[in-house]
């Protein structure tokens, strides 16, 4: 089952994960000696930007990241695992799911630490917006989350039109 851009020749979600790696070093960490929330955030950007491109085989912006949850914290020493794939492609588009697993090197303990979705928007060199190709949706999970996609999407872009009123008390008053 194909869904997303016709025009274009549709791709398995399995052919755009991205695995990255890294270690927490006192570098990355708060004073109580956690992973710093913003740190983590700039690696899922990064390692839901590779998906995206591999997706695409274009350059990659990032639009927007929801759902972003800290679920336990991430020690100094350890070593976190982030895995993305993309989970539904739109016409220039994708939502990208990010997952981020700590391993405690000393005991061997593993488990999940954040979960975040982004959408990133394909751009051609000249800067205007790509056409992505479809997901090629193989597995019901995948058809599943596919089909949320699309209801979190039309959700994000009803904020996007309604929901500028929280910054208009952000603007600096002289």
């Amino acid at each position: 089952m194909a869904e997303g851009n016709p025009m274009l020749e549709a791709k398995p979600a399995s052919a755009s994960e991205a695995v990255m790696t890294q270690v927490i070093l006192p570098s990355d960490a708060n004073p109580l000696n956690a992973a710093f929330g913003g740190r983590v955030m700039e690696w899922i950007d990064i390692c839901g930007g590779v998906a995206a491109g591999r997706h695409c085989r274009h350059a990659v912006v990032t639009a927007s990241m929801d759902d972003l949850h800290f679920h336990t914290p991430i020690g100094v020493g350890w070593v976190v695992t982030l895995r993305a794939r993309v989970l539904a492609a739109f016409r220039t588009s994708m939502e990208v799911g990010v997952t981020v697993h700590a391993e405690n090197l000393l005991t061997g303990a593993e488990h999940l630490t954040t979960s975040a979705l982004l959408t990133f928007v394909a751009l051609n060199p000249d800067g205007t917006k790509a056409l992505v190709p479809p997901l090629e949706l193989k597995t019901e999970a995948e058809r599943l989350a596919f089909a949320e996609a699309h209801v979190r999407r039309k959700a994000r872009l009803e904020r996007k039109q309604s929901g500028g009123s929280w910054q208009a008390v952000m603007l600096r008053h002289p």
